[in-house]
């Protein structure tokens, strides 16, 4: 049963997008909640059938066939022609008509084709832009509601009000499910794209209390950012920006954690444990993002994130120039978050001194770990102890990582 439990949550986050996406075509957007309705119970069958007969050879095909005959199942009992998406529904006026259309969707590229136009129609003008995110990390990358609050820096409550209120808005007004062009295409696209960043950083560093790093969902993030760069309107230099960075940071993963699953912080990592082909490729994409003249915030980190990989030790890392790179990052894109950053950069730059003159005025942050960290670091740097104490101890308090609990508890203890 674990491994049911396993496998299930697995292709939850991996499959159950993609049958959204393909669902959602069929029905149309507006009915997107009848799409989802077939999606569960899909997976619930799935649960209770392999419980009972095992796990088959294919449960990803298990998966989509099962689902196929819950839309035939459901149009023949609920004749549902009219839910259908407009420019459908004459097409499947017979059960031969029906049964090889819904076999076409289920075709790999038309998978991929289902899902950009989800992606684009959830980032529709009419949509509010968080709403617009949202959709996207609930709907196509299966994030949980605590998820997408930590990602928002927001709180449960109001994801649920957000979701909400989208689907409504959903309901009463005509979004297709196509690509735009033209002047439509750059704002819905920004969108698209911060929501793969969320869904990335989500698993870099995750909240899970019992995992550091999530990779499916880096995985996912890089798969959709892919998926993207192989359209001919999408495969624009942020998007290559974008992946040169999610590249990059994926590179670090096998150093990050020890075999005990303790954190590995970057100045201790074994550099012969990176990546070197997924620098490669973040280095690839880095050059693609170049070809053009527009400089993006995923531009930026993509660049801070290749002095970090190129250099042979942590002391040879050239902190000053990612320093530079933040202010510039600063000036287009500022937040609380990219200050934060940089108040790291500067520390290591100019001192440690310096870099709790950068960290104090952001008292935004104050609830969050990875700044009462960072204090406590430096404070510890100076031998100023109870003063860093402190901070360790409030970074504690913050934290629901069992991994960086332990890794803040250790520093209390060096103290």
């Amino acid at each position: 049963m674990t491994e049911v439990h396993q496998l299930a949550e697995h292709l939850f986050r991996h499959e159950s997008g993609k049958m959204l996406a393909v669902l959602t075509r069929l029905f149309g957007f507006p009915n997107y909640d009848t799409a989802r309705d077939v999606v569960q119970d899909t997976l619930l069958a799935a649960m209770q059938h392999w419980k009972v007969h095992g796990i088959p050879d294919n449960p990803t095909g298990w998966l989509y066939a099962t689902a196929k005959n819950k839309v035939l199942d459901r149009l023949r009992r609920e004749r549902l022609h009219d839910e259908l998406s407009v420019h459908l529904s004459h097409q499947l006026q017979s059960e031969q008509a029906m049964q090889q259309h819904i076999d076409q969707l289920f075709l790999e590229h038309e998978i991929e084709d289902s899902q950009l136009r989800m992606m684009f129609a959830c980032c529709h003008p009419s949509l509010p832009p968080e709403a617009q995110i949202t959709l996207i990390l609930r709907t196509l990358c299966g994030l949980s509601i605590p998820e997408i609050a930590k990602a928002f820096l927001s709180n449960d409550e109001a994801i649920n009000k957000r979701l909400y209120r989208v689907k409504d808005k959903i309901r009463s007004t005509p979004i297709d499910l196509e690509v735009p062009t033209g002047n439509e295409l750059l704002p819905r696209l920004d969108a698209i794209l911060k929501a793969i960043y969320l869904l990335f950083n989500e698993g870099y560093t995750s909240q899970s209390p019992d995992l550091l790093i999530r990779k499916d969902l880096c995985e996912e993030a890089l798969r959709l950012g892919t998926l993207l760069y192989q359209h001919r309107y999408t495969a624009l230099p942020k998007t290559a920006a974008l992946l040169s960075l999610m590249y990059f940071q994926a590179s670090r993963f096998e150093a990050r954690q020890d075999e005990e699953g303790n954190i590995v912080l970057l100045a201790h990592q074994n550099r012969q444990k990176w990546h070197p082909q997924l620098i490669q490729q973040g280095i690839y994409y880095l050059d693609e993002a170049s070809r053009g003249d527009e400089i993006s915030s995923y531009h930026l980190e993509a660049a801070i994130a290749s002095y970090h990989a190129r250099a042979e030790t942590f002391e040879k890392t050239n902190w000053q120039a990612i320093t530079y790179l933040y202010r510039l990052l600063e000036q287009i894109n500022p937040s609380s978050m990219v200050q934060f950053n940089k108040a790291i950069a500067i520390g290591f730059a100019d001192g440690p001194q310096r870099g709790i003159d950068a960290l104090l005025p952001l008292t935004s942050l104050a609830k969050n770990q990875y700044y009462q960290v960072a204090l406590g670091d430096f404070y510890a740097q100076l031998s100023q102890k109870s003063t860093a104490k402190a901070h360790f101890e409030a970074a504690i308090q913050l934290t629901t990582s069992k991994a960086e609990w332990q890794l803040i508890w250790k520093k209390i203890e060096a103290l």
